[in-house]
C-alpha cells in the first residue's frame, strides 16, 4: 500500500467492532462484522477510484460498463436488456445512453425484431474508445491485484461469489 492510500483511522479494527457490539449489547461475531464493514468500505473506495480511472478516458464507470456490455452482446441491445444486465433502472440506462449518444459512442435505432421498440447500438467510435483504453485499463486492473498469487486470486473470486450471493441480507425486509 502506498502512503497516500493510507488514511489514519479509516480502517475499522477488530477491537472497534468488539466495542460497538458490546456497547449495543448484541450477540454478534466481531470478526464477521469487521469483514462486512471492511468489504463495504473497500467497495466505496473502489467506486471512487473507478470514477477517477474512467474519467481519464472521458467516461464514468456506468458508461464504460454499458459500452462493454454492448460490445460483449454483439454491438446492440434494447434499453430494457441493458438495464437488466447492468442491474440498474431503465431511467439510469436512458441517462447513460443519452450522454454516450451525444458523444457519438452509441446510437439508437428502431429494432429490427420489433419496429415499435428501439435498440442501442455501439458505434465504431465507441468500439474504438474501448480499444484505445484497453491496454492501460487492463494493466491497472492487474496492478490492483498484483500482490495476490494466482491461488489467492482464485480463492478471492470464490469468496466474492459467495458474498455476492448473500448481498440480499442487507436489503431484506
Amino acid at each position: 500500500m502506498r502512503n497516500e492510500d493510507a488514511i489514519p483511522g479509516a480502517t475499522p479494527t477488530l477491537e472497534q467492532a468488539r466495542k460497538q457490539i458490546e456497547r449495543y449489547g448484541l450477540d454478534a461475531d466481531p470478526q464477521a462484522v469487521l469483514v462486512a464493514v471492511r468489504l463495504m468500505a473497500t467497495g466505496a473506495r473502489l467506486d471512487r477510484a473507478s470514477e477517477v480511472h474512467f474519467s481519464r478516458s472521458g467516461l464514468s464507470t456506468g458508461r464504460y460498463r454499458l459500452l462493454v456490455d454492448l460490445e460483449d452482446s454483439g454491438g446492440e441491445k434494447s434499453p430494457s436488456q441493458l438495464a437488466k444486465s447492468l442491474d440498474v433502472s431503465r431511467a439510469t440506462v436512458t441517462g447513460l445512453v443519452s450522454g454516450l449518444e451525444r458523444e457519438g459512442l452509441v446510437a439508437r435505432r428502431a429494432s429490427a425484431e420489433d419496429g415499435r421498440g428501439a435498440v442501442v447500438v455501439l458505434t465504431a467510435r465507441g468500439a474504438q474508445q474501448l480499444r484505445d483504453m484497453a491496454a492501460d485499463h487492463f494493466a491497472r486492473l492487474e496492478s490492483l491485484v498484483d500482490g495476490l498469487t494466482a491461488d489467492e486470486r482464485g480463492l478471492f473470486l470464490d469468496l466474492l461469489e459467495r458474498i455476492t450471493r448473500r448481498i440480499g441480507a442487507l436489503t431484506a425486509e
